[in-house]
């Protein structure tokens, strides 16, 4: 074969394989949408549930908010130690599957029990979504793709805001819940069948003699605690995912409550505001770090801070004005910014530790994240509501939202320190790297690969 007909097949390989991952990202968008339509769903009904099932607000509270975030959090690390190890796209296959078919019974619940038992089984299978999808993307793109990669991923966020608030609200009025859950829930057996059938797991094709051997859990959790910038990740994640729950989760009942709208008008704008500015801040933010600040987390996390900080400052003028419409446009502005975090923020988790290590550390990320977050930020602003109702009345609420927005300074702190310690970190790891060449080994494909003891691993 002459050097020209070469350098074509290499250029048609590059193509091929350029539009395979454009592939998996659009599969994996959707696949994280529908993952979050029903949570969403879920808070437009909650009024419908109570009365038809006759439940109480604590079983209410209890269902959607600690119950859920127990069986998703703590399952997420059992999953992502397999997708460590394992084929993670059978995986997300599967739990797709589960997640799917859970949320499709929920229409069949005519107990708070069986309701509640549906719902750990939509838990449990939502779990297995995140983290193995976001170590698959970091074994197809690069350090300096990765931003951009995961903002992309990361708009499947957005896309559910959009379809769980304004799809979701219609069905339930023109059909009711039940109907609703069957709807938004069958999609997902037809993902988790696309996924199956065309995505495919690059560890099939790797030579698993060169494969790091899987990690201990305590191995990974000692690594990751010794990684001074790991560690202000989660505290700056977790810290926002607590203001964030505490917040969004009662935002709804703030405009119920002090401006009676409806629920019709109040989805569609939230699909509007939180949908679309979401959408643009999470393109927006990774672009922005995969152009700008290329192989720079130092200065990414900077902007993350300073981002961050912007969106408490924004968000207490949402409590702050009288005005429900423009109140509507500060959660626009402020959704711009705290989307713009998404990407880079999650894209250094998978560059800070090793490849057999990412799903686990996501898993953490989000262990951590949505028990503090999902689990008492939603508490923590109703007891501040109840503090406040004695001198504010009816307005309580929206005092009690008001007075949480600083928190995301805090947030914002831990993201400013882990911008003081990353390129020390990520020095390390090459480090280690350029340290233990006398332990390269060869791969079939005749390229080198630093084995590396590190508590950090091989810089990707």
């Amino acid at each position: 074969m002459s050097e020209s007909s070469r350098a074509r097949d290499d250029r048609a390989d590059n193509m091929k394989g350029h539009g395979y991952r454009n592939y998996l990202l659009a599969v994996l968008i959707a696949v994280l949408a529908f993952d979050f339509i029903d949570r969403l769903a879920l808070g437009l009904v909650l009024q419908t549930i109570k009365v038809d099932l006759r439940l109480t607000d604590t079983q209410l509270g209890f269902m959607s908010g600690i119950a859920f975030a127990l069986f998703y959090s703590i399952m997420g690390i059992p999953i992502a130690r397999w997708a460590d190890r394992g084929n993670r796209v059978a995986i997300i296959s599967i739990t797709t599957a589960v997640w799917s078919a859970a949320v499709a019974l929920c229409s069949a619940s005519g107990t708070f029990i069986q309701l509640l038992l549906a719902r750990v089984g939509v838990a449990i299978g939502e779990a297995g979504c995140v983290p193995p999808a976001h170590s698959l993307i970091a074994d197809h793109f690069s350090r300096a793709e990765r931003p951009r990669a995961v903002a992309i991923y990361m708009l499947g966020g957005p896309l559910s805001v959009v379809v769980g608030y304004s799809v979701a609200g219609w069905l339930n009025e023109l059909y009711g819940w039940r109907a609703m859950f069957v709807i938004i829930g069958l999609p997902g057996l037809a993902l988790a069948l696309l996924v199956w059938v065309t995505l495919k797991e690059p560890r099939a094709l790797a030579n698993v003699a060169t494969a790091p051997a899987p990690a201990k859990l305590a191995d990974v959790v000692r690594a990751l605690w010794e990684n001074v910038t790991f560690r202000h990740l989660v505290a700056g994640f977790s810290v926002m995912l607590f203001f964030n729950y505490g917040i969004l989760q009662w935002q709804p009942t703030f405009f119920v409550r002090s401006y009676g709208l409806k629920t019709g008008e109040l989805g569609t704008w939230f699909a509007a505001t939180f949908g679309i500015a979401g959408f643009v801040g999470t393109y927006v933010g990774g672009e922005w770090a995969s152009r700008f600040a290329i192989n720079n987390e130092r200065l990414q996390f900077k902007w993350m801070a300073l981002a961050v900080c912007s969106f408490g400052v924004v968000s207490s003028l949402v409590y702050l004005s009288n005005n429900p419409y423009i109140s509507f446009g500060f959660i626009g502005v402020a959704a711009l910014g705290g989307g713009a975090v998404n990407g880079p923020l999650m894209a250094a988790t998978q560059t800070l530790v090793p490849g057999h290590m990412r799903a686990t550390a996501i898993a953490l990320v989000y262990l951590i994240g949505n028990l503090v977050g999902m689990g008492l930020g939603p508490l923590a602003a109703g007891a501040l509501s109840d503090a406040f109702h004695g001198w504010a009345g009816e307005e309580s609420l929206r005092y009690a939202l008001l007075i949480l927005c600083p928190g995301y300074f805090w947030g914002g702190w831990h993201l400013w320190r882990a911008s003081k310690t990353v390129a020390r970190d990520l020095e390390a790891a090459h480090l280690y790297a350029q340290g233990a060449s006398h332990n390269d080994s060869k791969p079939s494909g005749g390229t080198d690969m630093v084995v590396v003891s590190s508590p950090i691993g091989r810089l990707e």
